[in-house]
């Protein structure tokens, strides 16, 4: 018999986070949605009804201690294990304004739920996924190596994940791998909740200047997130994949 793994996905309501929640219900595991949004989190039981004896939404907010204490709890209580954690909660606003202009408050919002979020919920998930000799993913974003003007707080929150990932991965092995994903330009616009959801509005040119010739979708991020938590993927760990069709590797003249 094969046991289902139980995976927490943080921000797992919508956006990329939905989407990694759908893919692996899809592939037959239990997933617990950790997110502060209850209303996006009320159209995922809907939406993914059909899965509802291995879904379990808890409401979370990752830069809350309690709050991320209670979570791991939640799970651990409906499913009696925990195999891997994707740490995807974040807030998405990368153009903060002029440096000089920006707030000390708005500064730390972002990096304690971005950056602090995903130290918290790894701490609190450890000795559960060592008993089961688990995972972890963190999405960060290639804002950690290269960056437009005004998005010091968003690129200094998504460097320092990828930096966490390869500390978390020496302390942590053998017993749990970590392993890293950042995103490119994923268009995510019909995965947010409903009252916010559009149609993608991509020109052509948006496509092409992709080396991949298209723009990310959110299952590109979630096909490779399903593969770094299973078993064939055992010899990776404290890495970090750029999924961006090509874009970082691009050298552009103006």
């Amino acid at each position: 018999m094969v046991t289902k793994k139980t995976i927490i996905v943080t921000g797992g309501a919508q956006g990329i986070g939905k989407c990694i929640s759908q893919y692996l219900l899809e592939a037959g595991e239990q997933v617990a949605i950790a997110d502060i949004d209850t209303e996006a989190a009320a159209e995922c039981l809907q939406q993914f009804s059909r899965h509802a004896e291995s879904l379990l939404f808890v409401k979370t907010d990752v830069s809350k201690e309690t709050s991320v204490r209670e979570c791991i709890a939640s799970v651990v209580e409906r499913f009696q294990r925990l195999d891997a954690l994707i740490n995807n909660a974040g807030i998405a606003q990368p153009h903060s304004g002029p440096v000089e202009n920006l707030s000390l408050e708005k500064w730390q919002e972002i990096i304690q739920t971005n950056l602090t979020g995903c130290f918290l919920m790894s701490k609190h998930a450890i000795p559960h996924l060592r008993s089961c000799k688990g995972a972890i993913v963190n999405i960060a974003s290639t804002r950690a190596f290269q960056s437009e003007k005004n998005t010091e707080a968003y690129s200094a929150s998504k460097g320092g994940i990828v930096a966490l990932t390869h500390a978390l991965a020496i302390s942590l092995g053998p017993d749990i791998r970590v392993n890293c994903i950042s995103p490119g330009w994923i268009e995510v616009s019909a995965w947010r909740k409903l009252k916010l959801a559009t149609r993608p509005q991509l020109r052509e040119i948006d496509h092409l200047q992709h080396p991949a010739g298209r723009v990310g979708k959110p299952e590109d991020v979630a096909c490779l997130v399903k593969y770094l938590i299973s078993d064939a993927a055992e010899f990776i760990t404290g890495e970090n994949f750029i999924i961006d069709g090509g874009m970082s590797k691009k050298m552009i003249y103006l």
